[in-house]
């Protein structure tokens, strides 16, 4: 690592999804080989004293510190707590980042929500990429697994949006030996119409995603000839293609933008329901 490499940035608050994030940023910023800053944002609130909300800060970047020194010793974190609101804080910080990881919800957030305000916030105007990191699953859903998943998958569209997720899908999986990549591509007739190409023969709608695809990958699997590559155009939903392979995936890359109206903040339809829904860690990525 180089003085000039940015971090990796893990934002924690103390609740379970917040530790649950350090933990897979730490383990991330050792595969890459960058630093690691451990941000808590502490809310400006007049009705607490400024010195009690630091020294509750520093108490749990204390905590987190020595939490991640036991899964990751090689690493030594340096710490923020700048006065802000979270979500500001982040996406200021995710100037000079390599990424930003976060837990799904946080203290504050409803049960309710599948998605938390800071979340969804800083996944849709960081500079960087944002990982957004769900709850381990239930003790029944994992004694189901006779492993930990090493599935990557990226969602990609036929433009050039996808030129930024696929960078930094590949540049994850090449750190991580033995993952593969699965790229999907989902399609549908309407989409064909829309951008031109064939519009009332589905065979040659599949045929038009499947090279699509093959180009849109072929410059990256010679860039990183070490990373298997699976490619799976897909006819339906991509969203809901996504959301399914999340669910035994180790890492669901989406980008941020692609065209149409957007929900939320910036968000596509296809990365806004995506985020919401996926059952794994989700990686939004500007673009």
């Amino acid at each position: 690592m180089t003085s000039t490499d940015h971090p990796v940035i893990a934002a924690v608050d103390g609740s379970s999804h917040s530790l649950e994030a350090l933990d897979w940023a730490a383990h991330e910023a050792v595969r890459r080989g960058l630093g690691l800053t451990i941000v808590h944002a502490r809310t400006p609130d007049r009705r607490v004293a400024q010195d009690t909300q630091r020294r509750e800060a520093e108490e749990l970047l204390d905590r987190s510190v020595r939490r991640v020194s036991e899964i990751a010793p090689e690493l030594h974190p340096s710490t923020l707590t700048p006065l802000d609101f979270a979500a500001a804080a982040l996406t200021s910080l995710s100037r000079n980042a390599s990424l930003v990881v976060l837990g799904s919800r946080g203290l504050g957030g409803f049960r309710s929500l599948l998605l938390g305000s800071n979340s969804l916030a800083t996944a849709s105007m960081a500079d960087c990429p944002v990982v957004v990191v769900r709850s381990k699953p239930s003790d029944e859903e994992t004694a189901e697994r006779t492993e930990e998943p090493t599935d990557l998958v990226a969602g990609v569209a036929a433009d050039e949006s996808s030129e930024g997720v696929l960078e930094f899908a590949f540049e994850t999986a090449a750190a991580r030996p033995g993952a593969r990549l699965r790229i999907v591509h989902g399609w549908t007739m309407f989409s064909s119409i829309l951008s031109g190409g064939p519009a009332f023969d589905r065979d040659a709608v599949a045929n038009s995603a499947e090279r699509t695809l093959a180009e849109l990958t072929a410059g990256w699997r010679e860039k990183y000839p070490q990373v298997d590559v699976v490619r799976e155009p897909v006819g339906g939903s991509a969203s809901r293609t996504l959301v399914t392979a999340s669910a035994t995936a180790a890492l669901t890359v989406i980008g941020r933008r692609r065209g149409g109206e957007s929900l939320g903040l910036g968000l596509s339809p296809v990365a806004q329901t995506t985020l919401t829904h996926a059952l794994g860690p989700v990686a939004v990525v500007p673009c």
